[in-house]
């Protein structure tokens, strides 16, 4: 056998292999950033209605934006967390600029590997408690009011209270939503960093497609 034709042969299936799998990679961001994904859940609070290690479909806002209604699971990028102290020691009501969760800026080539790469990028599932308007008062039995009003929660596990968090009495600023997760004891969401911008959620959770005898909408 000719070496020197081994050698050319075998340079050229590498650079054929390595352009399927640019080609290939590229075809997956633009379909995950655009269009869709399958994701796994990776944390514990928004059992039972998800669980640790299941898979769920996630419809992408690019083009598919729709209206956040209450009870919605969608998914958002994660916040950076500052504590509004005032709540836990006057019990006052937050609205406005102060009631919005912060979020770090991600200017120029960061932007892109942040935000259509996922470098760095991280993504909370939870539920839509409130949207814009809404008044949400979290008393210190842990029942969650709107509009003065107790929320009928069938999704959560019988017992289940909490008034973790900061933002306990809040008016749901316009473009914004409350959003907790429905295991409530162990849940990091807008208790403790204020409510989610829609431009930042980056997802609707269609349905549950793993476990297979669970296949279905989560509601």
């Amino acid at each position: 056998m000719n070496k020197k034709w081994f050698n050319e042969k075998f340079k050229k299936e590498m650079i054929e292999w390595i352009f399927c799998f640019v080609v290939a990679y590229i075809l997956y961001l633009l379909l995950n950033y655009f269009v869709g994904t399958v994701s796994g859940v990776k944390q514990i609070s928004m059992k039972p209605t998800a669980n640790d290690g299941e898979k769920v479909l996630i419809q992408r806002t690019i083009f598919n934006k729709k209206e956040i209604k209450r009870g919605d699971i969608i998914t958002f990028i994660a916040p950076s967390v500052t504590i509004n102290k005032t709540t836990i020691e006057n019990d006052v009501t937050i609205e406005g600029n102060d009631a919005i969760a912060n979020y770090d800026k991600h200017p120029g080539i960061e932007s892109f590997t942040f935000n259509f790469m996922g470098i760095g990028k991280k993504s909370y599932i939870k539920r839509a408690i409130g949207i814009a308007g809404d008044h949400i008062i979290i008393t210190a039995d842990g029942k969650v009011y709107r509009n003065d009003e107790i929320i009928v929660e069938p999704y959560l596990k019988d017992g289940t209270t909490s008034r973790n968090g900061a933002y306990i009495n809040i008016i749901v600023p316009e473009g914004t939503i409350f959003a907790m997760g429905d295991n409530r004891l162990q849940s990091m969401d807008s208790r403790s960093f204020g409510c989610v911008p829609i431009s930042e959620i980056d997802g609707y959770v269609v349905s549950r497609i793993w476990p297979l005898d669970k296949i279905g909408e989560l509601k």
